[in-house]
């Protein structure tokens, strides 16, 4: 079997690959966290889990070559004790907002609160959306119907596991089968990091 310090052999002079991280998926398909690509190819070896998905590359060893995993499920399942809450911050308000202006769908750049913090609006994530710099300039300190501006859809907290994921790691294309739809603010499956998912390969 590869282990682990063979496998951190493998990976030297290849920074990608070493960056490289897995969705790993409870024995319910649910999303758990994201781990080195390393981590999880020693859960598939030693039979805690099974590869759903691999990223086309491969981990070469002596003469041994196995796929890279993208996505791999725990053989058993694993209690989650409680959820983590979003952060607020920027990359996770784009995320929720799918990368897009709330008032006129162009990319966002910029974060703004509906209701100005001038005018008591609180930093919330029901009065903080994505925007562009032209909406955001144009609305200033102004609600949105004062400079003829609507909002795509009331911003709410998000819920759902994956958030966390995808606020706070990003996803591969492979990923978003599994993680459900998460950026509707409605219908996603909140990620919980905390889960000591490396200390399953111990």
């Amino acid at each position: 079997m590869l282990n682990d310090a063979l496998l951190r052999r493998c990976l030297l002079g290849d920074k990608l690959a070493a960056m490289s991280r897995a969705l790993v998926l409870n024995a319910t398909f649910e999303p758990l966290g994201a781990v080195a690509s390393r981590r999880a190819l020693l859960l598939v070896l030693e039979r805690k889990a099974e590869m759903l998905e691999a990223t086309g590359r491969r981990f070469h060893a002596m003469a041994v070559s196995y796929p890279e995993p993208s996505v791999v499920r725990l053989s058993r399942y694993v209690h989650v004790p409680y959820q983590a809450r979003v952060a607020l911050n920027r990359r996770s308000i784009f995320a929720r907002d799918g990368y897009k202006c709330q008032y006129c769908g162009a990319a966002a750049e910029n974060i703004d609160h509906v209701v100005p913090r001038s005018r008591g609006g609180a930093h919330v994530w029901e009065n903080v959306v994505a925007a562009c710099k032209r909406c955001n300039s144009r609305k200033e300190d102004h609600l949105p119907h004062e400079v003829g501006l609507r909002l795509a859809r009331m911003p709410t907290r998000p819920i759902g596991r994956a958030w966390i994921l995808l606020a706070e790691v990003g996803a591969r294309s492979e990923w978003l089968p599994y993680l459900g739809q998460p950026l509707t603010g409605h219908s996603a499956t909140q990620l919980n990091i905390a889960v000591d998912v490396d200390s399953l390969a111990g």
